[in-house]
């Protein structure tokens, strides 16, 4: 049985899904009702997208109003990791946030919570009975879709681990590094570096798990036009995209995403749902 807590996200399908109603009281408070009989299961997995803090509420009630049932194993499949951009403590007075969101859901005592490309190690290795899918297969499906050769960009340190086993899995795509700064004193992003003296017109794919303002991207992005770089694409698991397209569609001939955090329907966005993936 599945339990989609957003009836709009349902990646593991429609049938046996279990059917509940949810609200959030006057103070504040979510609330949720199971309405399907659970008689004789005693499996459940749960599907969600967390955008809040409320959302992740509704969760814990969730499984809380399932082992009240008496549903003994349930399995979490969790695509966007809340805060797992926040998984170092820079300043004191800092909370680690991805721990305290990590420590919530081991405290569920699930048989397994999965997660879609976290952003880095630390996620995973929080979370108990972690398993995690990575972005390769949705990589693999983006590139089909461009059908034309194409360079793999890697916008930062962080992110160069990962893109060399896309690489790897994709048969030995060339991969070009690039690197970029963060003023302390105003947080902008600056001097951005491409470790390619000249790209000779060659399509361009920069890969990375997270899109929320763009402005890595944007930067980057003037950047590789410098080194004469050809048309330019952008694929992210995790599309937040807090500041909008507009800006991004500008410098991208097309960027995709994944439905992990939101839905999205916008000019040129191509979004592949976790269900195709996962099938």
């Amino acid at each position: 049985m599945i339990l989609n807590l957003d009836p709009s996200f349902q990646p593991l399908g429609q049938e046996h899904t279990i059917q509940f109603k949810s609200f959030t009281f006057s103070g504040g408070e979510p609330h949720i009702k199971i309405l399907s009989n659970l008689n004789d299961i005693d499996e459940v997995s749960v599907t969600t997208r967390i955008q809040s803090f409320n959302d992740m509420g509704l969760l814990v009630i969730a499984i809380d109003a399932l082992r009240r049932m008496a549903i003994k194993r349930i399995h979490l499949l969790l695509p966007y990791m809340p805060a797992a951009r926040q998984d170092r403590v820079m300043i004191t007075g800092e909370s680690l946030s991805v721990k305290v969101y990590a420590d919530i859901i081991n405290s569920l005592n699930l048989e397994s919570v999965t997660i879609f490309d976290p952003h880095s190690e630390v996620a995973p290795a929080l979370l108990n009975n972690c398993k995690v899918i990575s972005n390769f297969k949705f990589i693999e499906q983006v590139i089909k879709d461009i059908n034309s050769e194409v360079i793999l960009i890697s916008p930062d340190g962080g992110a160069l681990k990962k893109i060399y086993k896309v690489s790897e899995f994709l048969g030995g795509l060339s991969v070009v590094e690039c690197s970029k700064k963060r003023n302390v004193k105003n947080g902008k992003l600056e001097g951005f570096k491409v470790y390619e003296d000249d790209l000779s017109g060659k399509d361009c794919l920069i890969v990375d798990d997270i899109c929320d303002g763009g402005g890595t991207f944007i930067g980057l992005a003037e950047e590789l036009k410098t080194k004469n770089a050809g048309r330019l694409y952008l694929v992210v698991s995790h599309g937040i995209f807090s500041k909008g397209v507009s800006v991004l569609n500008k410098y991208f001939t097309t960027m995709y995403t994944t439905d992990s955090f939101k839905d999205l329907q916008e000019d040129g966005i191509v979004q592949i749902t976790l269900k195709e993936l996962l099938q």
